[in-house]
């Protein structure tokens, strides 16, 4: 665990980490517009809408963690479901119809004499893709950073994507009114494999040959804080880049991305809320809590980027909306990482988490 993420012990990146988020969005938007060759040029290394060196800098965020699962842990979270049915009922039973009701209050009826009745309808279903996807890569960020239980936190965005396997369709074809929904099954599956399988058999690989050959106080104790403030770097370098491809889309449409930013926005901390408080009020312990609260509250852009440019066109409101997504996910999550940080002593005594229990 980096120490940042604990609270003791701040490093340079962590102590500050508010204003170098701020820096890496104006540093993004900046780069894209004074050296436009950088962000074109990588943006050329993009497989069914996954970005591969935005994938990469995720994959050195979330190693880390990876490195952390013991599967002997992973078996245990079927003694402890109440994680697991928070994050799945709010994700799937809540959040997609929570994310139509506050796009459609914001951006048809509030915002209704700022923009074209058509084009917000368009803003709404890019919401809407936004809302029936939840995160698959970026949790294991915010579970690192909030101390969360790296076996359940697998096994939550498991269960998770192989239930968006079957429910993405279907539940965005009845929040859209449409009869068929074209679903992105490569994306869908590449982001899996790059997010969780590649890192995952590397974090397993890397820690059975370390622990066995200098065992496991070495792992633990040294190799595991050599990483430092990896992840926080490899965040603000994401942070970069994501602004940099979309410099122009903020430029040319300032008014239009503050507008629906507001309700995504909204919808994130009132998804959080919901499954934090559920937590709290189910005495679930906090290194459980925070991962299932933060699944819901972050969103499988990738998948619904994609899925937009498929249905809308990739110059549709469709496709914007779900960009304002990739652009506010990073600084609103952060907000809620320090939030669940700062609530951690509320959820003291809730039990012991899966690899505590197990001595894992």
């Amino acid at each position: 665990m980096a120490e940042g993420a604990t609270g003791k012990g701040l490093g340079f990146f962590e102590r500050y980490l508010s204003a170098w988020v701020a820096l890496g969005i104006a540093a993004g938007v900046a780069l894209g517009q004074w050296w436009p060759a950088l962000p074109a040029t990588l943006q050329r290394f993009t497989y069914a809408e996954v970005s591969i060196p935005i994938a990469v800098l995720i994959w050195l965020m979330i190693f880390p963690m990876m490195l952390q699962i013991d599967f002997g842990s992973v078996l245990g979270v079927r003694r402890q479901p109440k994680g697991l049915t928070v994050t799945l009922v709010v994700n799937w039973l809540i959040k997609p119809f929570s994310m139509l009701f506050f796009a459609w209050l914001f951006l048809q009826v509030l915002f209704a004499p700022f923009i074209p009745a058509e084009l917000a309808l368009e803003y709404v279903a890019g919401a809407i893709l936004l809302g029936a996807a939840p995160c698959t890569a970026m949790v294991f960020v915010w579970s690192y950073l909030t101390r969360g239980d790296p076996s359940y936190t697998l096994v939550q965005v498991a269960v998770n994507d192989l239930i968006m396997l079957f429910a993405f369709a279907p539940i965005v074809a009845l929040l859209l009114g449409v009869s068929q929904v074209f679903v992105p099954y490569e994306t869908l599956m590449l982001s899996v494999v790059l997010y969780i399988v590649v890192p995952l058999a590397a974090a397993v690989a890397t820690r059975a040959v370390l622990i066995r050959r200098r065992g496991r106080a070495w792992f633990e104790g040294v190799f595991l804080k050599s990483f430092g403030s990896l992840t926080i770097v490899a965040l603000l370098a994401t942070l970069v880049l994501l602004f940099s491809f979309q410099g122009d889309v903020i430029l040319a449409n300032p008014l239009h991305i503050v507008l629906i930013a507001v309700p995504l926005v909204i919808q994130t901390f009132v998804i959080f809320g919901i499954a934090y408080g559920w937590a709290w009020a189910w005495r679930v312990p906090h290194r459980v809590a925070a991962p299932a609260a933060m699944i819901g509250a972050s969103n499988f852009f990738e998948l619904a980027v994609a899925a937009a440019i498929a249905l809308f066109g990739v110059t549709s409101g469709a496709a914007l909306a779900t960009v304002v997504g990739v652009l506010v996910e990073v600084p609103v999550m952060l907000v809620l990482v320090r939030i669940a940080n700062a609530t951690r002593g509320r959820f003291e005594g809730f039990g012991a988490p899966v690899a505590a229990r197990l001595g894992g």
